[in-house]
């Protein structure tokens, strides 16, 4: 995994929580730049994703390799999930729902650095 990539998603994670949190407390339905936030998150997570493959076929291997993979195909999938889902949840709750999304992903990604490298934990 590159640290640095794995920090950006992170940030942008809880950037796009917080947007969301304003827009649910706003009572304002998900709207477009919503998914536009969204997308670029799940472009950065595909980015990591790809680099992590990359990594994986030159020989690196994490500490976990089952769960590793597990939870990389998980993170990829929780963004475009969530965004259709907030998108058809057209109350004040669907930004909520891709807040949620976001603070699993910051989660999730920790956990993928942990795993990665277990002199982390």
């Amino acid at each position: 995994m590159i640290d640095w990539l794995a920090a950006v998603i992170k940030i942008a994670s809880l950037a796009m929580a917080a947007w969301c949190l304003v827009s649910t407390f706003r009572r304002r339905p998900m709207d477009t730049w919503h998914l536009i936030g969204m997308g670029v998150l799940w472009l950065l997570l595909l980015g990591q994703t790809v680099v992590s493959a990359v990594l994986l076929v030159g020989g690196e291997r994490p500490a976990e390799m089952v769960t590793f993979i597990a939870y990389l195909a998980t993170v990829v999938l929780i963004p475009p999930v969530c965004a259709i889902w907030g998108l058809m949840e057209r109350t004040r709750w669907g930004p909520a729902v891709i807040a949620f999304a976001c603070f699993v992903l910051l989660a999730m990604m920790v956990r993928l650095e942990q795993i990665w490298d277990p002199s982390l934990v």
